[in-house]
């Protein structure tokens, strides 16, 4: 049975044409045949530059931009999607977008760490944003994996570097695989995420699924077929996310909206 899937991205898509074409080719490889995804980026003007790091890196600005997430996120239900698949490695409010919305919400960091754990014993973690190493540790922290985590690290590079890559990428994955390798061999770490979602997606689109024995997740591969699933499992089981306890208590929809509109995110949904 077809379904759509709302794709949300941490970048502004218009900004980054190479990376939102091979992301569009990636998806239509990955996803069923009767699988919709439509790609949604930030808001233009959303940061300075092409360059979300340059925000990203300090915790306010993090969670103030992650207010589009939580009103995306009421859209792609209003708008009648399926699921909605957060497609960023830190995964902005997760938990609580999941108390304003009744379909699936999967995030790239959870479904990627999930994964890993089914393909080894413990899992490392890149970025190419070094002031996020502690950010992505607190998150995998909150999903209960950290004895199954060896660490995150940053790769060595950083995002200017993934962006060229996508137009030459030898010596990219060249250096991605001595930093794999590194990393295997100081912490033991015998699964690898590649990181920021750009990257993850320059790898498997050029074929690196391994790194010598490592297996190397392809984090939009996780995110989107994990929706997939948990949308075959609501229509065939009725499984749906948890409404017990303060954390997973779902407001009404009449009073979240009321406050998106007096802090002015309802704009965000327009």
């Amino acid at each position: 049975m077809a379904m759509r899937i709302w794709h949300q991205s941490f970048t502004v898509l218009e900004d980054l044409p190479a990376y939102a074409d091979t992301l569009r080719k990636h998806m239509k490889k990955i996803a069923r045949p009767d699988t919709e995804i439509v790609m949604h980026g930030q808001k233009r003007g959303t940061y300075p530059a092409d360059y979300p790091g340059d925000d990203l890196a300090y915790s306010y600005l993090y969670w103030v931009h992650g207010n589009q997430w939580t009103a995306y996120a009421v859209k792609a239900q209003q708008d009648g999607f399926d699921a909605y698949a957060m497609c960023t490695m830190p995964n902005p409010m997760i938990r609580e977008i999941r108390t304003l919305v009744d379909i699936p919400v999967t995030g790239y960091g959870e479904s990627s760490a999930l994964m890993a754990c089914q393909l080894g014993q413990r899992f490392g973690v890149m970025t190419f944003i070094p002031e996020l190493v502690p950010l992505y540790a607190e998150r995998i922290r909150s999903y209960g994996l950290e004895s199954r985590c060896a660490g995150v690290r940053w790769t060595g590079f950083g995002f200017r570097d993934v962006l060229t890559g996508y137009s030459n990428p030898a010596p990219l994955i060249e250096r991605f695989q001595e930093a794999v390798r590194a990393m295997s061999r100081d912490t033991g770490a015998d699964v690898i995420i590649g990181g920021s979602m750009p990257l993850s997606v320059l790898l498997a689109t050029n074929g690196i699924s391994r790194v010598d024995d490592i297996p190397i997740v392809d984090g939009l591969a996780a995110t989107i077929k994990t929706a997939e699933m948990m949308v075959d499992m609501k229509r065939n089981s009725g499984l749906t996310v948890s409404r017990h306890g303060w954390f997973n208590a779902a407001p009404k929809l009449e009073r979240v909206k009321q406050v998106m509109e007096f802090y002015g995110f309802d704009s965000l949904m327009k």
